[in-house]
């Protein structure tokens, strides 16, 4: 099977002056990647409207098939790219921190809500998820979704490997000095459930005042034997790497975590 190359589009901090100017940047995006070749881009958490920005994530949320998603499938489907992004969902008085997804011809594919809400400002803003895996085909890659936060919890990232994800889409914001998650704990989390992930996050600082935020930036790719295959700084960025599905064979075949798994002993964790 051919591998599925896959773009992370690192972008920076300052919340943005419209969800137009977003989308106008995931389009330059979109046509960067697939000139090299990329069949996936996937952008940060909130990416649509930024993420510290207050009270107006109730103004700014938008339905799963808003204006907004309709646009992102536009730019997909120009580019034949699928492309996976953040943004805040309404769905009647609720709104949520979601991620969507849609395939290179521009179809949506797949809507996540994030399910660990991280510290006051999220819990006070959004409603969590309670769909731990959802999945889609890309290119005959089975992809799984979580936000941020969530990659954080080990039975999150077990329950898409027990599901047979292959590749994990990980739209996040983390934020300084939490460092140790990009550099440490995602190839790790690699390594024990043995599939891809994609982890994108934001750059630079958004908000002001004891609001201020400054992400890590740090994006990877991080593969099932615990490398990293493709991995941004602290700035604006887009990376490349390929998501092999042979190679993830091959290791699956060589590592023994899954298949030695005794569940019968671990009824105590739930």
């Amino acid at each position: 099977m051919t591998p599925l190359r896959t773009a992370l589009l690192q972008g920076p901090g300052g919340v943005p002056g419209s969800t137009a100017d977003s989308l106008a940047a995931l389009d330059r995006a979109a046509r960067r990647a697939a000139a090299q070749g990329a069949r996936l881009l996937v952008a940060s958490e909130m990416y649509l409207t930024g993420y510290a920005i207050g009270e107006r994530i109730a103004e700014l949320a938008e339905p799963a098939d808003g204006p907004g998603a309709r646009a992102v499938s536009r730019i997909a489907a120009e580019h034949g790219i699928a492309v996976a992004y953040g943004y805040p969902e309404r769905d009647g008085d609720a709104v949520y921190n979601s991620a969507g997804l849609v395939g290179p011809d521009g179809a949506r594919l797949a809507d996540y809500r994030k399910t660990h809400l991280y510290g006051g400002f999220e819990a006070s803003a959004f409603r969590p998820g309670d769909t731990p895996v959802v999945q889609a085909g890309i290119d005959g890659v089975r992809v799984g979704m979580l936000v941020c936060y969530d990659v954080e919890f080990p039975e999150n990232v077990r329950a898409h490997a027990l599901a047979g994800t292959e590749l994990l889409l990980v739209p996040t914001a983390l934020m300084r000095p939490y460092e140790i998650v990009a550099r440490t704990l995602l190839p790790a989390r690699a390594f024990e459930n043995q599939l891809y992930i994609a982890y994108a996050n934001r750059c630079g600082t958004e908000g002001e005042g004891e609001g201020a935020i400054t992400f890590t930036g740090l994006s990877c790719l991080a593969a099932p034997d615990g490398t990293v295959r493709a991995r941004a700084g602290a700035g604006e960025d887009l990376i490349t790497a390929d998501v092999d599905p042979g190679r993830l064979r091959a290791s699956r075949a060589d590592n023994p975590y899954l298949r030695d798994r005794r569940p019968e002993l671990y009824g105590s964790l739930v």
